[in-house]
C-alpha cells in the first residue's frame, strides 16, 4: 500500500544520473539531498506535488546497481524495487553524457517486468535547439520515445509531467471521516535503532537497516495505521555532535532531522540502553523540547541488558535525572529487534498528542491559579510583591498560557515552575511541554 492515497510516480535509475535534482525541480523545493557523490540518496523520499491540477505523490529513490555485492547498494536496490511496487508510473532517468549503459539495460529489463507504465527520461540535455545525435541511442533500451530534460535548468520537465499525469490513475478516494493522522518523528544519535524500530512497526523493510552508523541520511515519511490510529512516521538521520559533522551531506542531514522535529506532532527520542543516556542524547532531546513538541523517551535494546529486580527502577531514575528539564516525557523500555513493548509506544504517542492539544477554560485555569497563590504567596523584590491578575490559554501543541501581572520581572522562574506543577497536577499535560507568556498590565486596567 502506498503511504499516500494519491496516485504515485517513482523516479528510478542508476546512481548519479540526476534523479534527486529532477525530484527537487518537480517538487519546487529542496527536499532530497543533492551532491555530486554517487549514492547520496539512499532511501525513498516522498513528496506531494501537482501538475495542471492533478495531484500526485512523487518518490525519489536511491540509485539502482543491478549487479552488486556492496551491502549499501544492495539495500538501495531493494528500496528502489519497493518504490516501483508502490508506484503507478515509473520515471526512469538516464544520463545523456554517459549514453545508455549495460546497467541501464539491466534496470530497463527490471522495470519492464513490473508491468507498470514507464517514461524514459534522458537527463542532462542542457543545450537548446536540436537534440544531439547521442539522444537517439536511448531508443535501444526498448522503452519507447525518450523524454529530453535538463533537471539543472528545468527544460523539458513540463513535457515530462504532461506524460506523467496522462498515465496516472484517478485519485483514490479518501474517507472524509478519517481520524487525524499523527506525525511522529523518530530522533536520536546514529545507530540507536531508529530505522529498526520503524521497520518493526511497519512490518516491512521500508528503511535501510545495517549495523553501520549513519545509514539513514534523509528523513523518510512512512504512513501507517493500526488499531491505535493513523500515523506518519518520520525516520531521521542520526544526529551527530557538531564537531563530528565532516561533510556537507552529513550537515544537511542534521538540518533535515531538525526540520522533521519541527513538522512532527510527537517526537520519539531514542536512547541506547546498552550505552545509557549521554550528554549528546540530552542535547538531541532538547531539540524536541525547544520546539515545543510532545515527546516520548524510547529506551531501545532493552533485551541486551542483564537485569535484576532493581534494573528498571535504576535506569528510570537515571533517565529522569538526565532529562530533568523535560520531566513531562514518559519512558518506555523496548526492543526494536524483538518487538518487546512496541504497542506501548502507540499508547504513549496517542496520550502525548492528546495532552499537547488539550484546552482548558479560562475559568478553570483561574480557579487553579487562585488556589496556587493562596497556598504559596508570589515572590517579592525590594518590597514589591508580584500580583497575578489572571491566566488564559492562547494556544495548543504545545499548550500556551498567558499570565497578566503587575511586573513581569518579579515573576521568577521558580514561581513559574510552581504554577506549571500545579497545572500539571490538576489537568495532566503528560508528555508535552507547556509555555508561559508573562505580560505586564496596569492595575487600573483590571
Amino acid at each position: 500500500m502506498s503511504n499516500n492515497k494519491k496516485p504515485t510516480a517513482a523516479i528510478v535509475g542508476r546512481p548519479n544520473v540526476g534523479k534527486s535534482a529532477l525530484f527537487n525541480k518537480i517538487a519546487g523545493k529542496r527536499i532530497s539531498i543533492v551532491e555530486d557523490t554517487p549514492g547520496v540518496t539512499r532511501d525513498r523520499i516522498y513528496c506531494d506535488t501537482d501538475w495542471n491540477g492533478k495531484e500526485f505523490a512523487l518518490i525519489d529513490t536511491g540509485g539502482i546497481e543491478p549487479n552488486t555485492d556492496d551491502l549499501i547498494l544492495k539495500s538501495m536496490r531493494e528500496q528502489a524495487k519497493t518504490a516501483i511496487e508502490l508506484s503507478d508510473v515509473i520515471i526512469f532517468v538516464a544520463d545523456l553524457q554517459s549514453g545508455p549503459t549495460a546497467n541501464d539495460a539491466d534496470v530497463a529489463d527490471m522495470l519492464l517486468k513490473s508491468g507498470k507504465p514507464i517514461i524514459l527520461c534522458v537527463n542532462k540535455v542542457d543545450s537548446t535547439g536540436a537534440l544531439p545525435p547521442e539522444f537517439y541511442e536511448f531508443y535501444e533500451l526498448g522503452l519507447g520515445d525518450p523524454c529530453a530534460v535538463s533537471a539543472l535548468h528545468g527544460t523539458g520537465t513540463g513535457d515530462l509531467l504532461d506524460r506523467v499525469v496522462e498515465l496516472l490513475p484517478e485519485n483514490r478516494e479518501e474517507n472524509s471521516d478519517e481520524g487525524e493522522v499523527v506525525k511522529v518523528a523518530v530522533i536520536g544519535k546514529p545507530n540507536v535503532g531508529k530505522s529498526s524500530l520503524v521497520n518493526k512497526i511497519l512490518g516491512e523493510e521500508r528503511v535501510i537497516v545495517t549495523d553501520m552508523p549513519g545509514t539513514t541520511r534523509d528523513s523518510i515519511d512512512q504512513y501507517f495505521e493500526n488499531r491505535y490510529g493513523k500515523y506518519i512516521f518520520i525516520d531521521t538521520a542520526g544526529i551527530r555532535r557538531q564537531n563530528k559533522i565532516s561533510d556537507n551531506i552529513e550537515r544537511y542531514s542534521v538540518l533535515r532531522a531538525k526540520a522533521a522535529v519541527e513538522r512532527s506532532d510527537v517526537c520519539l527520542i531514542m536512547i541506547d540502553a546498552s550505552l545509557g543516556s549521554t550528554a549528546h542524547d540530552e542535547r538531541i532531546a532538547g531539540l524536541a523540547h525547544e520546539a515545543g513538541k510532545a515527546s516520548v523517551l524510547v529506551i531501545n535494546k532493552w533485551d541486551m541488558i542483564e537485569k535484576d529486580n532493581s534494573t528498571a527502577k535504576k535506569f528510570t531514575d537515571d533517565i529522569k535525572s538526565a532529562f530533568a528539564y523535560m520531566s513531562y516525557a514518559q519512558q518506555v523500555f523496548v526492543s526494536a529487534k524483538t518487538g518487546q513493548r512496541i504497542d506501548k509506544i502507540f499508547e504513549l504517542v496517542n496520550s502525548a498528542h492528546e495532552q499537547s492539544a488539550k484546552r482548558i477554560t479560562t475559568g478553570a485555569l483561574n480557579d487553579v491559579l487562585s488556589e496556587a497563590v493562596a497556598r504559596s504567596q508570589p515572590p517579592t523584590d525590594k518590597g514589591k510583591r508580584l500580583k497575578i491578575y489572571y491566566m488564559t490559554q492562547t494556544g495548543t501543541k504545545p499548550p500556551v498560557f498567558v499570565l497578566f501581572v503587575n511586573d513581569a520581572e518579579l515573576f521568577h522562574f521558580s514561581y513559574q515552575r510552581y504554577i506549571e506543577n500545579r497545572l500539571r497536577e490538576t489537568f495532566g499535560f503528560e508528555g508535552t511541554p507547556v509555555r508561559f507568556v508573562i505580560k505586564n498590565r496596569n492595575e487600573n486596567e483590571v
